[in-house]
């Protein structure tokens, strides 16, 4: 698993422990691990995986929002599904993104939410 960012202290570790453990039993694929503190307030982190099909993705889906109730998170949001090549889990503190290879590909979300923001290069600048 990669992770990129400095620090998911914010973000509950047993509920991001539980999410990366579903999607590693259900062989995830490029599971990476994305630090949002100080980028968004909608999350801490952000989960995005791959699957091999549309059907593999609709598994770990389910089987991830289950593990969720189980666990008794409450207010549990998704989009996508059926025919989806992208689905999306609100799972509150950690959003998760499951794509097809070429979707995951087309938009990038590593690059877009890994890159450090205009300000904190500048301050980056005047440490160095």
């Amino acid at each position: 698993m990669t992770v990129i960012g400095t620090d998911t202290r914010a973000v509950s570790p047993d509920l991001l422990q539980l999410i990366l453990s579903s999607l590693a039993d259900d062989k995830a694929v490029d599971p990476v691990t994305i630090d949002l503190t100080g980028k968004t307030s909608i999350a801490d982190a952000m989960v995005v995986v791959t699957g091999n099909s549309q059907r593999h993705l609709a598994t770990m889906a389910e089987h991830l929002i289950a593990r969720l109730k189980r666990a008794g998170l409450q207010g549990l949001g998704s989009e996508g599904g059926g025919q989806s090549d992208w689905l999306l889990l609100d799972a509150g503190d950690v959003i998760v993104h499951l794509f097809k290879d070429d979707v995951r590909r087309f938009y990038d979300l590593e690059k877009l939410w890994g890159a450090a923001l205009p300000e904190q290069l500048v301050v980056a600048r005047l440490h160095a």
